[in-house]
C-alpha cells in the first residue's frame, strides 16, 4: 500500500534494523552527512528527516508536534521500531518519542541533547536575548554568526563552520518568510517511562545548560549511561565526525543486531 506523505523531507538508505537521525535546530538533516553512509554500510536501515521549517521541509501551516511528525513519517515508511540518534533539539524530540512510545524505540543516543520542560539557565537566556535582538534589528547574518560561534567547539574547522552557516542561514530565511509562525507543541514527558538503552553524550565546551541536562538525564532515564567528550562543543558529530560515528556505531552494536 502506498501512503501519501508530504510533511517532512527525508532520506532512507540501507537495509537492516532501523536507525533514525534527528537534527539540531542549528542545522538540518545534512548535519548527518558524515554518519549517513557509515551507518548504512554497517548494516542499518538509516532514516533522516528535516523538521518543519528546516532543510527541505516547509513551515507549519497549523499547530503541530515534531515528535508526532516523526512518528507519522516512520509509519509511512513501514518502520515499526527504531533506534533514535538525536542532536540537541533532535534529542528532545527523541526523548519524547522514547517516553510516549517506549515499545517502538530500541535504543537512544543523545548528543548534547535538549530536554522537554528544561528551564533555560543564564547562559542560554543570554544567547536567546542576543539572537532576538539581532532578529529585531534585521541582522540575519549576525544571528547566523552568533549561532556558529556559540554552538561549534574548538575542534570545528572552517569547512564545518561554513556548513553550519549554510544550514542555519537557510532555516532562518525559510522561517522569516513564513506568513504565520506556529511553534511546535511542548509535551509533558515522563522520562521514567523510557525503556530503551540510552547513551547520553555531553561536550566539555558546551553551554552549561546542556551539560546539566546530560547529568539530569543520566539520573532520570532508567539505566542511562553518561559520557562527556573533553574536546566537544555542542555539535560533536560535525566537530569530530570519525570518533563520534565510531561511538554511535559502538552503541548501536551493543543494543541492536545489524545485518
Amino acid at each position: 500500500m502506498t501512503l501519501a506523505y508530504d510533511t517532512l523531507a527525508h532520506d532512507m538508505t540501507g537495509d537492516g534494523p532501523a536507525v533514525v537521525l534527528l537534527h539540531s535546530s542549528v542545522c538540518d538533516r545534512r548535519m548527518w552527512d558524515p554518519q549517513w553512509p557509515v551507518l548504512a554500510d554497517a548494516g542499518y536501515r538509516v532514516v533522516r528527516c528535516d523538521f518543519r521549517g528546516y532543510g527541505g521541509s516547509p513551515v507549519a501551516d497549523r499547530p503541530y508536534s515534531d515528535a508526532a511528525d516523526v512518528a507519522d513519517l516512520l509509519a509511512h515508511l513501514g518502520v515499526e521500531s527504531a533506534a533514535l540518534i538525536g542532536a540537541s533539539y533532535g534529542g528532545a524530540v527523541a526523548l519524547e518519542l522514547a517516553a510516549t512510545r517506549p515499545d517502538t524505540v530500541t535504543g537512544l543516543a543523545l548528543l548534547c541533547s535538549g530536554m522537554p520542560g528544561h528551564v533555560p539557565g543564564a547562559a542560554l537566556r543570554s544567547f536567546d536575548e542576543r539572537e532576538e535582538a539581532l532578529f529585531e534589528a534585521g541582522d540575519i547574518a549576525g544571528a547566523v554568526e552568533l549561532n556558529v560561534e556559540t554552538w561549534l567547539g574548538p575542534e570545528a574547522d572552517d569547512e564545518t563552520r561554513e556548513r553550519v552557516r549554510r544550514m542555519q542561514g537557510h532555516a532562518f530565511e525559510v522561517q522569516a518568510a513564513a506568513e504565520e509562525d506556529f511553534a511546535p507543541s511542548a509535551a509533558r514527558v515522563d522520562l521514567s517511562r523510557i525503556t530503551a538503552p540510552c547513551l547520553v553524550v555531553s561536550g566539555a565546551h558546551d553551554l552549561p545548560d546542556f551539560r546539566e541536562i546530560a547529568a539530569t538525564l543520566a539520573r532520570r532515564v532508567p539505566g542511562a549511561r553518561h559520557l562527556e567528550l573533553p574536546w566537544a562543543g555542542h555539535l560533536p558529530s560535525l566537530e569530530r565526525p570519525a570518533p563520534t560515528t565510531a561511538l554511535l556505531t559502538g552503541f548501536l552494536g551493543e543494543t541492536t543486531t545489524a545485518h
